[in-house]
């Protein structure tokens, strides 16, 4: 009972201040050329690092005008929504990741991706993702191999 309290405690005091955490994991995409991070949700605040168009970033708190996100690296930073763009993008997290022709393993050798390269994502089929080179090559790879679903 107490926690439940406490719960609807911390969701009146966000909603009373205009902000909501994501509902799931949601991930969105830089929409422009440099996007700088900030400490908070100000552009009087310190910056903290930029990031280049489509890199993938995990949403995990919307406030008026300004999300907050988390990196691959897992740092967290706030971003102005204007920035932000729903077109969902993977980053490959190992030193080579392996593109196949189909979902599965024994599957030809598309292409292979180095690590932080970033690749448009298609569609999840179980283990594997469809993903898109920036060179228009298409394949699978390991949902092990990128970070960002």
């Amino acid at each position: 009972m107490g926690a439940a309290r406490l719960l609807a405690g911390v969701a009146a005091l966000g909603l009373a201040f205009g902000s909501q955490p994501a509902a799931a994991v949601e991930y969105k995409s830089i929409a422009v050329d440099a996007a700088v991070l900030y400490d908070a949700p100000s552009v009087k605040a310190r910056p903290l690092s930029i990031l280049s168009r489509d890199y993938p970033v995990e949403v995990v708190v919307i406030l008026e005008g300004w999300t907050k996100v988390r990196d691959a690296s897992g740092e967290l930073a706030w971003i102005e929504d204007k920035q932000l763009s729903a077109r969902r993008t993977l980053s490959v997290r190992v030193p080579r990741a392996q593109a196949r022709a189909s979902a599965d393993e024994a599957a030809p050798l598309v292409f292979e991706a180095e690590q932080d390269v970033v690749l448009e994502m298609i569609e999840i089929t179980g283990n594997f993702v469809r993903v898109r080179h920036a060179s228009g090559m298409a394949g699978y790879v390991r949902v092990t191999q990128v970070w960002g679903l």
